[in-house]
């Protein structure tokens, strides 16, 4: 007869509450392992960290300079003015260039039972370990020596607290813009809203720095002290100010300055954990779906846009199809898209219209010296706005990842491969080009200057394909697999920087021809820059796409391992 069981259940292990630190744990041993066996990763690292060093000590000599000069009267102008411009670059600079460390891709906690305040208290302590931050904090310490030195070890202590205080607001800004423009790209039907706020921010950059430079030229320091003290209460320079007015005396306004930073660092944590819930979900809420088109053209025209329907239905005509469609649908492409348009209508306007004289007439008006612009100086800002253009494409084919894999076992040559992407990508960018021309000449007033514009532009845009199809394969760099387009993987973003430097400047030397052609042919440059410019992009381009092809021909399993993702 069998005898019954009593199974009693053991009482379950209590649950271990997440903190910052497990976080901080996690990013550390990922870190690791991507380092694992990664000998060109370390090297990136160490030479960002080496980057970071020289910037760090050059900042902390900056902040510190009034402190070791014993002179208070322009150190708000420094604590403000040097705080306020550490803020905008971590705003816009991950933005348009270096994109945001995320290591610890919030996608992966979607099916965690994380609470909000959980996931963005640890992701922000995660952010907290990181290189730049590292370098802020030891350039900001000239701000703790400065106050020390000018009030005290009261003051000293004030702007510590005031320092940690913008170290968080630089970082909490920099993930919340990050994850919020991230959202917004990804949704179909606000993707012209932010092409729109970011030319509407980089409009508002031109009148400031002419402003700018003529207050610099001016020399009313007064005038720019009072301009500091404004800024020193907003969230921009209140946290780097609290220390000197403590020095100066004015108690008072350290704990209103503090809060007003507490203030904002809560209001951009909130505001990065509403579009967090987005990034983790892999897809921004777009509303109701457009209307569908009717199907024209049989199934393999509906895979061509209309852009591209003038291709061929060929292996050429199918990779630009698709290339035009991924570079107007694929977040992170788009973002670059948007910042050529941005970047090239800002450079060339404040190139030309800042490179004449500036005057302040009776302290009431600005005047221009644009009628001084030259050919040749018009033809240099045509020259950085093509290479920022093409080195879009340094690494064009980490746009892909492990999707190349199709390409690499369709046998397509590369020679076509390169063509079929310099013409989609071009199917963007020539009209931006065109555009820019356009804006250029109304500006300065010269509309016989269009062909100079334009041709200058193609040339040097033609020329940087050419370098960047060589980059673009020589040094390929892989990107988190993450719906972020700003994200980049640990040390990439030294790794982005460096390839971005030697294509820039490769891509100037290869664009000289035009500089030395203005100089020589002086005004017969205004006729003859369309058609040799023309030539000289195209047959540039040609040249590069037919030398770089061998060279991917025989390295498209090597550039697949380097561009597919490290789980």
């Amino acid at each position: 007869m069998a005898l019954p069981v009593s199974v009693t259940a053991e009482p379950s292990a209590p649950v271990r509450q997440v903190s910052a630190r497990h976080f901080v744990r996690l990013k550390l041993r990922v870190m690791g392992n991507n380092f694992r066996g990664q000998g060109w990763r370390i090297a990136l690292f160490i030479g960002g960290a080496l980057i970071g060093l020289w910037f760090a000590v050059t900042g902390f000599f900056l902040f510190a300079a009034p402190g070791l000069a014993d002179n208070g009267q322009y150190a708000v102008l420094v604590a403000a003015a040097g705080g306020a411009l550490l803020v905008l670059g971590w705003l816009l600079l991950p933005l348009v260039f270096f994109g945001v460390d995320e290591t610890l891709d919030p996608a992966r906690f979607a099916l965690l039972p994380l609470s909000r305040r959980t996931l963005v208290t640890g992701l922000l302590a995660a952010a907290l370990v990181s290189v730049p931050v590292l370098a802020l904090l030891v350039a900001s310490f000239g701000l703790v020596l400065t106050a020390w030195a000018l009030g005290g070890w009261s003051a000293g202590l004030v702007a510590l607290l005031g320092v940690a205080g913008g170290l968080l607001l630089c970082v909490a800004a920099s993930r919340a813009v990050t994850s919020a423009f991230a959202s917004m790209l990804r949704s179909r039907r606000v993707r012209d809203l932010a092409a729109v706020l970011l030319a509407v921010t980089a409009a508002l950059l031109g009148p400031l720095q002419v402003f700018g430079l003529a207050a610099l030229r001016d020399a009313d320091w007064d005038r720019l002290t009072g301009l500091a003290t404004v800024v020193g209460w907003t969230p921009f320079g209140a946290p780097w100010t609290v220390g000197i007015d403590v020095a100066q005396g004015r108690v008072w306004a350290a704990p209103v300055k503090l809060l007003i930073t507490v203030v904002a660092i809560g209001a951009l944590l909130l505001w990065w954990s509403r579009s967090l819930e987005s990034a983790m979900v892999g897809a921004a809420n777009a509303g109701k779906a457009p209307a569908q088109r009717a199907a024209t053209g049989g199934a393999v025209g509906q895979l061509f846009p209309r852009l591209a329907g003038w291709a061929r239905r060929d292996r050429f005509g199918a990779l630009v199809a698709r290339e035009t469609r991924y570079w107007w649908r694929d977040a992170r492409r788009r973002a670059n898209l948007i910042t050529i348009a941005v970047v090239g209508i800002f450079v060339p306007v404040v190139i030309n219209v800042t490179g004449g004289d500036f005057a302040l007439e009776d302290g009431a008006g600005l005047t221009a010296g644009a009628a001084d612009t030259s050919p040749v100086l018009v033809t240099i800002s045509m020259l950085l706005v093509g290479v920022l253009a093409a080195v879009t494409l340094a690494n064009q084919f980490g746009f892909d990842g492990s999707a190349y894999a199709v390409n690499v076992v369709s046998g397509v040559p590369g020679r076509v491969e390169l063509r079929a992407r310099m013409v989609a990508f071009s199917l963007y960018v020539l009209p931006m080009q065109a555009f820019v021309a356009v804006v250029l000449s109304v500006v300065l007033g010269r509309p016989e200057w269009l062909g100079l514009t334009f041709g200058s532009l193609v040339a040097t845009y033609g020329a940087g394909l050419a370098v960047n199809s060589f980059i673009s394969v020589l040094g390929a760099y892989s990107l988190p697999e993450t719906s972020n387009p700003f994200a980049m993987n640990s040390g990439a973003g030294v790794a982005k920087g460096l390839l971005t430097v030697l294509a820039m400047a490769i891509s100037v030397v290869a664009a000289l021809p035009m500089v030395v052609a203005a100089v020589l042919l002086d005004d017969a440059w205004l006729w003859l820059a369309l058609p040799f410019g023309a030539a000289y992009g195209l047959g540039a381009a040609l040249l590069g796409a037919y030398l770089a092809g061998d060279v991917l021909d025989r390295r498209q399993p090597e550039l697949l391992s380097t561009v597919t993702p490290r789980r």
